[in-house]
């Protein structure tokens, strides 16, 4: 998390408090639902980045032209809104890999369509049909990543998939 994501959670927990005590508990309420969302989005994010920054550190060691930028914050369309969050760049040669995750942060963003906490995108330069676009979605014990098209979630999104996607920008 970086330091205005860590000061904006402050600033929500010290509103849902003064909120609290003005007798306000639907606003306060909302904002601990708010900071609550965030703190999921943000962990949620940390770890596909992550996941990916792991595959592109250990393939690095063998192979020193893979090149990984992080672009932080940065800023995408997505389904109507504009995303506000990070992208990963990784790179070899002419092939790029790029990860961008985020979610809407004000009323002029948009909002979030079909439930969604976050959006993320994996986009593989020169190969289109092996982009994906993924939603963050809440669920019984945690929320997970679901692979989206056209018509709705397709399909849960976790660590072989990230795999899959690694090794096609590395072949």
């Amino acid at each position: 998390m970086n330091e205005l994501e860590a000061v904006w959670s402050q600033m929500l927990a010290k509103a849902a408090e003064a909120a609290r005590a003005s007798g306000s508990s639907d606003l306060a309420d909302y904002l601990t639902l708010k900071a609550s969302n965030d703190l999921l989005r943000t962990a949620a994010s940390i770890w596909l980045f992550d996941a990916f920054i792991e595959l592109a550190a250990d393939s690095g060691r063998r192979n020193p032209y893979l090149t990984v930028e992080r672009d932080d914050p940065h800023n995408f369309a997505f389904r109507g809104g504009n995303m506000v969050g990070s992208q990963l760049i990784v790179r070899q040669g002419v092939r790029c890999l790029t990860v961008e995750a985020g979610w809407t942060r004000t009323p002029s963003d948009g909002f979030m369509r079909g439930g969604a906490l976050a959006a993320a995108r994996v986009r593989h330069r020169g190969i289109p049909k092996a982009n994906m676009d993924l939603i963050l979605v809440p669920g019984a014990e945690a929320p997970s990543w679901k692979v989206v098209n056209g018509e709705g979630t397709v399909k849960d999104f976790g660590e072989s998939d990230i795999r899959t996607h690694f090794t096609l920008f590395l072949s």
